[in-house]
This record gives structure tokens, sequence and C-alpha cells, in this order.
């Protein structure tokens, strides 16, 4: 592939991904509305829709605080993954 095609693939995801963004942003704005409507409950039964709204409880071990109050455990088992990102500036 060519310079100028890449360059016009590359401006072709950025469009795209600036789509993406918007749709993301109004699905947001919508999801809020409903939200609103529902206040407390949840649940929503709109025509064939059901709408729910639950809490989830997770529990999450904190790294931070591992790391400094025992470091030597941490340590143990603490591992290093390696990942390639993509970005496009």
């Amino acid at each position: 592939m060519s310079i100028s095609e890449i360059e016009s693939k590359v401006r072709e995801l950025r469009q795209l991904q600036a789509l993406i963004e918007e749709a993301q942003t109004e699905a947001e704005t919508i999801k809020d509305a409903i939200k609103a409507v529902m206040g407390s409950s949840e649940e929503l039964c709109a025509g064939e829709y059901k709408v729910t709204w639950k809490t989830v409880k997770a529990v999450r071990l904190d790294t931070a605080a591992l790391r400094k109050s025992i470091p030597d455990v941490a340590a143990a088992f603490t591992r290093e993954t390696t990942t390639r990102r993509f970005c496009v500036a």
C-alpha cells in the first residue's frame, strides 16, 4: 500500500471514529434521559421494551494499598504483560 493510500485510509478511519464518538455521546444522552425518568426504579416497561437499571456490587483489590503495606507480597503476585497500542495522531 502506498503512502497516499495509507493517508486516505487514516483519514477515513478518523472520520469513522468521529462518527462513532458522536453516536456514543448521543446514546449516553438518551440513556441519561431514560434514567432520569426511572429515578430510583430498577425496572421500566415501555411497550415491547423492558429497561432495567440495577445496582451491581463489585469487589476489587486495591493494588496501590497492597504495594504500600506489603510490597513483597505484591511483588510476588505481580506479573508484567506486553501489548501493542495502535494510535493515530
